[in-house]
C-alpha cells in the first residue's frame, strides 16, 4: 500500500509539473485540478502538500488561516482521518498569464455527517497558481467553502 501511494504521489507530482505544457489557462488548470484530485483520492496528504508553494495561503471553510505545505499536510491529513473521500473539482472559469494562473471551481466530496453517516459534502473554491523556474504549477492560495 505504501508503495502504491508513494508511485501515485510521483504520478501526481508529474502531471501537476506538466501543466505547464498546455496551450491555455483552462487546460493548465484542469490538469492541476486532475492531479491534485488524484492525489486526495489516494488520502496521501503529503502528495497534496507538494501542490502548495512554501508561502502558500490556504482558507478552508474552518475559517483557519494556514500557511505553508507542512500545516496543509496537517489539514489534509484530518481530512483523511475522518474518512473523506471521493474529491472532484470541476472548473467554472480559468484565467491567467505566463506566471500566475486563477482558477474557481465547483468542488464536492464524500464527507461524514455528526453521527458518522456518509454525507455528500460540497461548495466553490478559488485557486492562485504560480508558474515556478521549472515550468510547474504551486498553489499560492486556495479558499473554499
Amino acid at each position: 500500500m505504501v508503495k502504491s501511494l508513494t508511485s501515485m504521489s510521483a504520478v501526481c507530482v508529474c502531471l501537476f509539473a506538466a501543466t505547464a505544457a498546455c496551450a491555455d489557462p483552462a487546460e493548465h488548470v484542469r490538469a492541476a485540478y486532475a492531479a491534485w484530485d488524484a492525489a486526495f483520492n489516494v488520502g496521501d496528504a503529503k502528495a497534496v502538500a507538494a501542490f502548495y508553494g512554501q508561502d502558500a495561503i490556504f482558507l478552508p471553510a474552518t475559517h483557519d488561516v494556514i500557511k505553508g505545505p507542512e500545516g496543509i499536510e496537517k489539514f489534509f491529513g484530518g481530512l483523511f482521518g475522518m474518512g473523506v473521500t471521493g474529491h472532484k473539482l470541476e472548473l467554472i472559469e480559468a484565467q491567467g498569464n505566463d506566471d500566475l494562473l486563477v482558477g474557481t471551481a465547483k468542488w464536492s466530496a464524500n464527507g461524514k455527517d455528526a453521527q458518522g453517516a456518509d454525507q455528500p459534502w460540497g461548495g466553490v473554491a478559488t485557486h492562485v497558481f504560480e508558474k515556478q523556474a521549472d515550468g510547474s504549477l504551486k498553489l499560492m492560495v486556495h479558499t473554499f467553502n
